[in-house]
């Protein structure tokens, strides 16, 4: 080992201390390398991790996977499309048709609350259903296109003579069929007559809607935080924004950084650096000119052009 010592001090100069040390990384190091292998030898010999256990272990865990699957007699199996009286289906069968479980069950719930569905469109303004879905059954659907004027009594009820009701209770209740309203005119109260839309998320359609200065396009509703997919779809059903719309615009030669920011598309950056293009090259003679700016991106450009003026 003396040797060995000497001969490192001679050949790289170290001292007796360096020389120590050197010898010591050098110990750890192939102990390091070595590890992998030794841990290796001892797990393999360990008893208890045999290729044969294991491989009935995973046997075991696959029977008992294939025997928690439900049996396939009880699986609903989607039938050919039939014509059918949307009145008298089940659950079970609103499922052959294809339709999931939940979908068929708020059909049975609006026909308890409501009453029967009088004509094909009804069935397709039931919160949930897909437009692809209800197109599929339209033409299967026993009953007519357009809602009935009145409903006529067969003569057999008309020459019967029933005992007498109040009136309260004879009067049949009508059906409350939404009207499509505009969407940048609405309140909360005309919101929340769409399901799915409660206090806390009408406030924020309008909140956001203000913030903004109105909507343009109805594809804006995606971007209220909060309103699920199915939501927005009912918000394109009932709402519209009409096509000679007033939007709330902002002058880019006459708003101060701070007010351009308050807009939900400008951040603070870009407020400043519209103000200082503005300051130092003078008013913008045309709208296209703010694109000179060097964070008013394409994208950003087409979304904040409706709400700009000069």
């Amino acid at each position: 080992m003396n040797n060995i010592k000497h001969w490192i001090r001679r050949n790289f100069g170290f001292s007796q201390r360096e020389v120590n040390a050197f010898l010591v990384l050098l110990t750890l190091l192939v102990l390091l390398l070595a590890a992998p292998f030794l841990l290796g030898r001892m797990y393999t010999s360990e008893p208890g991790f045999t290729s044969t256990q294991d491989r009935q272990l995973l046997d075991s865990l696959v029977a008992q996977l294939e025997a928690a699957q439900p049996d396939p007699k009880y699986k609903v199996t989607t039938v050919a499309l039939r014509p059918f009286n949307p009145n008298q289906l089940t659950v079970e069968e609103w499922q052959a048709f294809g339709l999931p479980k939940y979908l068929a069950q708020r059909i049975l719930n609006y026909r308890s609350k409501v009453g029967d569905l009088t004509y094909k469109a009804e069935l397709g303004r039931i919160y949930g259903m897909p437009d692809s879905v209800f197109q599929r059954l339209h033409p299967y659907i026993e009953l007519p296109v357009e809602r009935p004027s009145k409903y006529k009594r067969s003569e057999s009820m008309a020459s019967s003579r029933p005992t007498p009701q109040p009136e309260w209770h004879t009067k049949k209740r009508e059906k409350f069929i939404l009207a499509p309203f505009n969407i940048n005119t609405a309140d909360t109260t005309q919101l929340k007559q769409i399901w799915g839309i409660g206090s806390k998320l009408s406030a924020r359609i309008v909140k956001y809607r203000n913030g903004l200065g109105g909507f343009h396009s109805m594809e804006q509703l995606r971007e209220v935080y909060g309103l699920q997919p199915e939501v927005v779809d009912s918000l394109h059903k009932y709402t519209f924004v009409p096509k000679s719309n007033t939007l709330q615009q902002l002058s880019i030669n006459a708003s101060t950084a701070d007010e351009l920011r308050t807009h939900p598309y400008i951040s603070s950056n870009v407020a400043r650096a519209i103000v200082a293009y503005r300051e130092q090259h003078g008013k913008y003679g045309q709208l296209e000119d703010v694109r000179q700016v060097k964070l008013v991106t394409a994208e950003l450009y087409e979304k904040i052009k409706p709400y700009l003026a000069l």
